[in-house]
């Protein structure tokens, strides 16, 4: 049964959980529980889910509220990789910006995040989306140029939201 007076808070997280390079571990409650156990299971779409009071939250959300009290709405892995909770991996972002940070789509046939074939043009178009405003950036019959220009592209639209890979 949920307690419905109960409220997260990060004296709460730190009374019951260690922090330790990104991973969670559980503190003894008395003599008899056993400490340094990892806590946590892997989800199926990468996150790492805790159970608090018959409730799940994900893993890089009570790291972040450990360190900084509070909950923002999203938070971002830096590196995108959701299950590396290390502090200094995670960032409060917004739904517009954590969307920039994505990693290069796997029907990508260029090779180059943000750069496609035009068939009508027959170069290669650097375009991409930014706060729900898309880019065309521009055409290029070299696709290493249009490359070098997709990546300025990003640094520019999408500042420290950028993601290369």
């Amino acid at each position: 049964m949920t307690d419905n007076n109960f409220i997260l808070t990060k004296e709460y997280l730190h009374e019951h959980f260690e922090y330790r390079d990104g991973v969670l571990y559980k503190k003894p409650q008395t003599k008899r529980c056993k400490s340094n156990i990892k806590v946590g299971t892997l989800h199926s779409e990468g996150y790492i889910r805790i159970g608090i009071k018959l409730k799940h939250y994900y893993s890089h959300r009570l790291i972040f509220m450990m360190f900084y009290g509070y909950m923002p709405a999203q938070i971002d892995h830096i590196d995108g990789n959701r299950s590396n909770n290390r502090i200094e991996n995670l960032r409060p972002a917004i739904n517009a910006s954590n969307m920039l940070n994505t990693k290069k789509n796997k029907t990508n046939k260029s090779g180059y995040k943000n750069v496609c074939w035009d068939k009508g043009m027959k170069k290669w178009v650097v375009q991409l989306k930014a706060f729900n405003k898309k880019y065309i950036i521009g055409y290029f019959e070299d696709i290493e140029l249009a490359g070098l220009v997709s990546m300025m592209a990003r640094e520019k639209y999408h500042g420290l939201f950028a993601n290369h890979g």
